[in-house]
């Protein structure tokens, strides 16, 4: 049942920006911005843990997840080093999953050898 609630729910997501993406006229960056702020204040709000603890992978996988890492991140950091935990908080939580993007976009374009488009 893990899987299929991960699968419905990171699909209703994607589903939901989609149709965000065709119905008005916000670009793509200020989406992706809208939804990593979604997901730290849904944090802040305590409404993602549960949500994130239902749906698994669906709702830790895309852009409101990371946002979440980010505020719990920021959280934990201010808890244990006071204000400067603000700056460095997000870092250190979403250090792992920011180098693997960047190791494996770097090696996808290695492959697949990008071109701009014209």
């Amino acid at each position: 049942m893990d899987y299929v609630n991960a699968f419905w729910v990171g699909g209703l997501i994607c589903a939901l920006v989609q149709i965000l993406m065709e119905k008005t006229k916000m670009l793509p960056g200020r989406i992706m911005v809208l939804l990593v702020c979604s997901g730290a204040v849904l944090g802040a709000l305590q409404i993602y843990q549960p949500f994130q603890e239902f749906a698994g992978a669906g709702a830790s996988v895309p852009l409101l997840g990371f946002g979440n890492t980010l505020w719990k991140g920021i959280k934990e950091a201010v808890d244990s080093d006071g204000f400067i935990g603000i700056f460095m908080g997000g870092f250190t939580a979403s250090a792992v999953g920011i180098s693997a993007a960047l190791i494996f976009g770097y090696l996808a374009s290695l492959i697949f050898q990008p071109k701009m488009k014209k």
